[in-house]
Order: structure tokens, then sequence, then C-alpha cells
């Protein structure tokens, strides 16, 4: 069976063992600040502000 090398998901470079699954600390590093930075957003329901209205409503 072959071996199957991986790619970073950042920038597409093999992965290191170490830093899996990212090629390096830098990479892992900014995959962390993209999700810290709200970069990411996992889909769900709008989520309702103080005064009871949805964030994205227009009136």
């Amino acid at each position: 069976m072959p071996n199957k090398t991986h790619d970073c998901p950042v920038c597409g470079k093999p992965q290191t063992q170490e830093q899996r699954p990212f090629c390096s600390t830098a990479c892992r590093d900014r995959d962390l600040l993209q999700w810290l930075g709200e970069g990411y957003r996992v889909p769900g329901r709008p989520v309702a502000n103080e005064s009871g209205d949805h964030e994205n409503d227009e009136d």
C-alpha cells in the first residue's frame, strides 16, 4: 500500500509529523489566529442581541 502524504491546510506543503496536520509552527499559528479572529465561522442560527433583535435584521 503506498504511503499517502497529506498537505498542510494553510499553505499546501507536505505536513510534518511534529506539527500535523500543518507543515510548520507558522502555519499552525496562522490557522489559530484565523479561528481567534473569526476568520473561520461555523454556520448556525442567528444570535439575538440584547434588544431581542437578530444581528442581521434591518428595518
